[in-house]
């Protein structure tokens, strides 16, 4: 099984290393969006998906990512600063935002993480000095590297790619580090992971620290992308969205957030240039939501272990009939 899995992802990074090559130039800046959102909902899956914590706040994390390499870039510092800036801001950021979960969880927490983006849209919207307003900051410049200019779509989308990539395999070692179990067991059973000499608090602070962290790396990435940046692309509804591209692709699944994300950024393009479904494809991309919701509540990736649990119900209820024809033999 683990060769298998092994194979699948060898195939999918040849894909996707490849996959530029045959796509128009708004087809690679769409898969340059596409891992810029897997890269934020790995941090938000981390925070919801693992802790078991309810965020509604990520947006704010994204933007705040974004105006930070934004703004470097505009008082004329390098990119390669301005992205492990942003990293570290809404690092410090997210454990400040942590505290709220430490006094209160499910509803209310989501309202309190929902106030926090709120507050910071609000700051980009009206603190016209510090990120512009709703004129915002344009002509943010994308890197060179070791003198290679990544300009053009193309460069920047292996640049994007390859941080995807490190951020996944930090992610996947964290997740599989003593780490990693304190978190599930905190989403499991907090009364029974303090039993167990485990930090609640500390791992609750962390949970939103860490999470936010991948969002101010997806922001920065997003601010080169996009190179212009305005308080639009982060307002409560595009938490919203990333809080269900996690819930759809699967919460405390690794691989969620790709398909969660694909769901939330891919399909609404698709299904745009779908011939007779353009003028409908909102309406009918927010029902397959809806739906995906309602009869997927764990998400996509847990159609194989609901088959493996039908399977294997189906076999004990199988082996319990068995066992009773075969007592009612005896007697």
């Amino acid at each position: 099984m683990k060769k298998l899995n092994a194979f699948f992802i060898v195939a999918a990074l040849a894909a996707m290393l490849i996959a530029p090559q045959f796509l128009k130039n708004y087809g690679v800046y769409l898969l340059s969006y596409w891992l810029i959102f897997i890269i934020a909902t790995m941090g938000l899956n981390l925070t919801v998906g693992y802790a078991g914590q309810k965020s509604l706040g990520h947006a704010a994390f994204l933007g705040i990512g974004a105006y930070t390499v934004a703004l470097m870039l505009k008082a004329g510092f390098s990119f390669w600063l301005g992205l492990p800036l942003a990293a570290v801001l809404c690092f410090v950021v997210g454990l400040a935002l942590g505290f709220p979960a430490l006094r209160v969880q499910t509803i209310y927490l989501a309202f309190a993480t929902l106030g926090f983006n709120t507050a910071i849209w609000l700051v980009m919207r009206n603190e016209e000095w510090l990120t512009g307003g709703t004129f915002g900051i344009n002509n943010v410049a994308r890197p060179s590297l070791f003198g290679i200019s990544l300009e053009g779509n193309r460069p920047y989308y292996y640049l994007v790619l390859a941080v995807a990539v490190l951020l996944a395999i930090a992610l996947w070692g964290l997740l599989r580090s003593p780490w990693g179990k304190a978190f599930t067991a905190l989403r499991d059973n907090p009364i029974r992971a303090e039993s167990l000499g485990i930090s609640v608090r500390g791992y609750t602070l962390l949970s939103f620290a860490i999470g936010a962290a991948y969002a101010g790396v997806a922001g920065g990435l997003f601010a080169s992308l996009v190179q212009f940046i305005e308080p639009a692309p982060f307002t409560v509804a595009a938490s919203i969205m990333m809080y269900l591209m996690v819930v759809v692709g699967g919460p405390g699944y690794f691989w969620g957030p790709v398909l969660g994300a694909a769901v939330g950024v891919v399909l609404p393009e698709w299904l745009r240039d779908v011939p007779g479904v353009s003028d409908w494809y909102l309406p009918l991309f927010g029902a397959a939501v809806v739906l995906l919701m309602v009869w997927l509540p764990d998400g996509l990736l847990s159609i194989p272990d609901r088959i493996r649990a039908r399977r294997e119900s189906r076999e004990a209820s199988v082996a319990r009939a068995a066992m009773a024809q075969k007592v009612g033999v005896v007697q």
